[in-house]
C-alpha cells in the first residue's frame, strides 16, 4: 500500500477511535441537563400534589409539625372532600404519565414515578368500596381518634397555639355531627360494624362524658397551658374557655353520637366478615392486594399461615426441651399463659423493663445499622379514656421538625394480657430497631418526595417491624429462653393472623371460631385473643401484611447472604431496605437484587 494510503488509513482508524469519545462528551452535557430538568419537573409535580393535599388537610399539616392559620381546624369530613382528594391523586398520576417517561428519568425519580403510579393504582382499586369502612369502631373510631389527636399531636408552645386548641375543641361538635350523619347513612344501607363493636364505642363516649371537666382532653389542655409563660389569671381564663367550649360543643355532639350508636346497636348484624357486603368478596381481595402488595389469593395466604404455624410450633418445642418442660405444647402454652411469674403487677415495672431493653438495643444498633434514627423515642401507656378499646401496642411517628418525638404506646389496661415473655419482642417491633428506627429514617429522607417520606406501604413497614423482632436474636438478645419463646409467640401470632383474617373474611368463620383457632394454636391469654380477633374484624386484610412482608425481607436477606458470601454486609443490606422509603415488596426485591449485582460486579 502506498505511504499516503497507509497514512490516510491510520488517520481514519484514529478518527474512528476518538470520535465516539468525542461525540459522547459532546452529547453528555445536553443529556445530563435534560435529565436534570426532567428530574426537577417531576419533583415539582410531586411537591405540588403534596402542597394541595396539605392545604386540604389541617390534620396532616399538624402531624408534620406545620402550625399555620389552619392549626385550629379539623379536616373536611364530607364525601365531596374525599372525592376531591381521590381526583387530585388520579389527575396527578395522569399528568405524570403524560409528561414523563420513566426510562428517561434519573434512577431516584424513575423509582418515584413507579411508586406514585402504584399508589394511584391501589387507591383506584379500593375506590369502588369507599363506603365500606367503619367510621366508629374500637380501633380507629373518630370517637377516640379525635381526642387522641389533640393529646398526642396538637402542640401548645404559645398562646396562639392554645387558642387553636380551643378552636379545635369548639369544632368537635360539628365534626362529630357530620361523621355521625355519615355513619347513619351507611348503616341505613347495611354497612355497619357487627353488634359487639358498639359497647366499645359507647364505653369510649361514656368515659369522656362521665369524667366531666376532668376528662382527658381538658386535662391535657390544662397541662399544656400550665407550661406557657403566662400569668396564672390568663392560664385560668384559657382553661375556663376550654371547659365552656367542651360543654357547649363536644358534649352535646357526643350525646347525639351515643344515641345513634345505641340505635345502630339494635339493628347491627351478628355476622363478622366483610363477605356479608354486596361486593364483599371483591372488596376483601382488593384489600389483600393493597396491604400485601402481592397477587396472593385469600386461600394462598391462609395456607401460608398454616405452614408457618407448623414451623413455629416446632421451634417452640425446642424451647420446651431447653427449659425442661415435659408436657405437650398446648400444656406449655397453658403454663406460660397462666403462671403469675410471667406478668408484671404494676404498669411502672412493665414500662421500666421495656425502657431497659430499648436502651440496650440502642447501644447495639451501630453494629447492625449504618443509618440510625435521629428522633427521640418515648414510651407511654395508652390513655385511660381509650385503653379498654385500643389495641395492644402501636407507634406514632415523630414530627419532621423535631417538635414531637416518636411515641411507642403500650396498652396496660390489663397486665394479664401483657406477658413479660413478649415484652422484649414488642419493644423491638414498635421501638428499636422496628417502627421508630424505620420511620425516623424515612422521615429524614429529605431528598425524596413527600409521598415517599410520609406515606406508607403496610407490608413494608409491618414486615420490617416483624423482621426486627427476629433480628434482635441475631443481635444477641433474648438471652432468657422464655423471652425467646415470647418472640416465637409473637411470630406465631402473625402467622395465625393469616389464618384467622382469611378465615373471617373469606371462609366465613364466626368471631368465636376465629378466637377458638387462636386459643388452640397460640399461647396468648383469652383477653388478648378476643381483642385481636375483634381488631381483624373491623380492620380486614391489614393483619396479613406483617408475615407476608417479613417473609420477603428474610428471603431477600438470605439470598444476598448466599450470593455475596463473606462480602455480605448487614449494615449495607439494611440501608438498601430503609433508604428507599416504603416500597411494595416487588420493588424491594428489585432494589436488593440490584444491590447484590452491584456488589458482585464491584
Amino acid at each position: 500500500m502506498p505511504r499516503q494510503s497507509v497514512l490516510n488509513a491510520s488517520l481514519f482508524a484514529l478518527a474512528l477511535t476518538l470520535a465516539p469519545a468525542g461525540l459522547a462528551a459532546q452529547d453528555a452535557a445536553p443529556a445530563a441537563a435534560e435529565a436534570a430538568s426532567e428530574a426537577a419537573a417531576i419533583d415539582a409535580l410531586f411537591a405540588e400534589y403534596d402542597a394541595a393535599g396539605l392545604a386540604a388537610s389541617p390534620l396532616s399539616k399538624a402531624s408534620r409539625g406545620i402550625r399555620d392559620a389552619d392549626y385550629g381546624k379539623w379536616d373536611d369530613p364530607s364525601d365531596e372532600a374525599a372525592e376531591r382528594d381521590f381526583a387530585r391523586l388520579m389527575d396527578t398520576a395522569a399528568e405524570m404519565r403524560a409528561r414523563f417517561d420513566p426510562a428517561r428519568l434519573p434512577a431516584q425519580q424513575a423509582l418515584s414515578y413507579r411508586l406514585f403510579e402504584q399508589l394511584a393504582e391501589r387507591r383506584a382499586s379500593l375506590h369502588p368500596f369507599r363506603d365500606y369502612g367503619y367510621i366508629f369502631d374500637q380501633m380507629n373510631g373518630a370517637q377516640s381518634r379525635m381526642p387522641a389527636f389533640l393529646i398526642s399531636t396538637h402542640r401548645v408552645a404559645n398562646e396562639a397555639e392554645a387558642l387553636a386548641y380551643l378552636e379545635r375543641i369548639a369544632g368537635m361538635g360539628p365534626q362529630l355531627d357530620a361523621l355521625t350523619a355519615k355513619a347513619r347513612e351507611r348503616a341505613d344501607k347495611g354497612v355497619m360494624p357487627p353488634r359487639w363493636v358498639f359497647p366499645y364505642v359507647l364505653s369510649d363516649i361514656a368515659n369522656l362524658l362521665g369524667a366531666g371537666n376532668r376528662n382527658a382532653v381538658l386535662e391535657d389542655f390544662a397541662k399544656k397551658v400550665a407550661a406557657l409563660d403566662l400569668t396564672s389569671e390568663h392560664k385560668a381564663g384559657l382553661t375556663d374557655r376550654a371547659k365552656a367550649a367542651w360543654n357547649a360543643s363536644a358534649v352535646p355532639a357526643y350525646q347525639r353520637l351515643s344515641a345513634e350508636m345505641e340505635r345502630q346497636q339494635q339493628i347491627a348484624p351478628t355476622d363478622d366478615g366483610v363477605w356479608r357486603f354486596p361486593e364483599g368478596e371483591q372488596y376483601y381481595a382488593a384489600l389483600l392486594a393493597s396491604y400485601t402488595t402481592t397477587d396472593l389469593t385469600a386461600d394462598e395466604i391462609h395456607e401460608i399461615g398454616l405452614r408457618e404455624t407448623a414451623r413455629i410450633h416446632d421451634e417452640m418445642r425446642e424451647i420446651m426441651a431447653k427449659v425442661g418442660f415435659t408436657g405437650t405444647l398446648q400444656e406449655f402454652f397453658a403454663f406460660t399463659r397462666d403462671d403469675a411469674r410471667f406478668y408484671h403487677t404494676s404498669r411502672e415495672d412493665y414500662l421500666a423493663e421495656a425502657e431497659q431493653y430499648l436502651a440496650a438495643m440502642e447501644a447495639k444498633l451501630p453494629e447492625f445499622f449504618a443509618t440510625l434514627p435521629t428522633d427521640p423515642l418515648e414510651i407511654r401507656a395508652v390513655e385511660a379514656f381509650r385503653e379498654k378499646s385500643a389495641g395492644k401496642a402501636f407507634y406514632q411517628r415523630p414530627a419532621p421538625d423535631g417538635s414531637r418525638p416518636g411515641i411507642y404506646y403500650v396498652n396496660l389496661y390489663n397486665l394479664r394480657d401483657m406477658s413479660k415473655n413478649e415484652l422484649e419482642a414488642l419493644a423491638y417491633h414498635e421501638g428499636l430497631p422496628g417502627h421508630h428506627l424505620q420511620l425516623s429514617v424515612q422521615t429524614q429522607l429529605g431528598d425524596l418526595p413527600a409521598f415517599r417520606r410520609f406515606g406508607g406501604v403496610t407490608a413494608y413497614s409491618e414486615g420490617w417491624g416483624l423482621y426486627t423482632e427476629e433480628l434482635g436474636k441475631d443481635m444477641g438478645f433474648y438471652t432468657d429462653p422464655y423471652s425467646d419463646f415470647g418472640r416465637l409467640g409473637m411470630e406465631l401470632w402473625r402467622a395465625g393472623r393469616l389464618v384467622v383474617d382469611t378465615g373471617l373474611h373469606h371462609k366465613r368463620w364466626s368471631r368465636e371460631e376465629a378466637m377458638q383457632w387462636l386459643a388452640d394454636n397460640t399461647p396468648n391469654p383469652a383477653g388478648d385473643i378476643e381483642k385481636a380477633i375483634e381488631r381483624y374484624i373491623v380492620y380486614p386484610g391489614q393483619a396479613t401484611a406483617y408475615m407476608i412482608g417479613k417473609l420477603k425481607i428474610m428471603e431477600l436477606r438470605e439470598m444476598a447472604r448466599l450470593e455475596l458470601g463473606d462480602g455480605f454486609d448487614i449494615r449495607a443490606f439494611h440501608d438498601v431496605i430503609l433508604k428507599s422509603g416504603p416500597v411494595p415488596l416487588s420493588i424491594m426485591e428489585e432494589n436488593v437484587r440490584g444491590w447484590v449485582a452491584s456488589q458482585k460486579g464491584g
